[in-house]
């Protein structure tokens, strides 16, 4: 067994109630962040222009409104939940360590440590995985079948 095989089993193994009910928040904050991307554009674009990225502006406010959504949506509805942290991964390294963090590192400043958890949670949930309520758990189910 590889490396990742014993992470995600382990995972499977200890994985508490409340740590579905904390999937199922940070869904939720991400989606409704994804939700207000979509509603003002502008401001990712001024967002990514003040980072030092350089990459084209309008493939990455679509990578970032796009993650936001489908992973905001995967992560609530605990389908593959590894890959949906996996896809906000740089989108939160971005958002943590060239966007916010410029902003200065105060109390002031609740943007960037709103990064910082939802960063160290993404983390958190790559290895954990998607828990008891969801759809991963409930596509495994003995006499679920599946159409191939």
């Amino acid at each position: 067994m590889n490396l990742i095989h014993r992470i995600e089993h382990w995972g499977n193994v200890h994985h508490p109630q409340w740590i579905d009910y904390l999937r199922i928040a940070l869904g939720i904050t991400i989606f409704a962040k994804g939700v207000s991307f979509v509603n003002d554009r502008q401001v990712v674009e001024h967002m990514i222009e003040q980072s030092s990225f350089h990459l084209s502006i309008w493939g990455a406010v679509h990578y970032v409104v796009f993650t936001h959504l489908v992973g905001g949506l995967f992560l609530i509805l605990g389908f593959q939940t590894r890959l949906a942290a996996l896809l906000l991964f740089p989108v939160l390294v971005g958002a943590v360590f060239f966007v916010n963090i410029t902003n200065s590192f105060s109390y002031l400043n609740s943007e960037l440590w709103l990064s910082i958890v939802v960063f160290f949670l993404l983390i958190f949930f790559m290895v954990m995985g998607s828990g008891k309520y969801s759809l991963d758990n409930m596509m495994n189910k003995p006499g679920y079948k599946r159409d191939i």
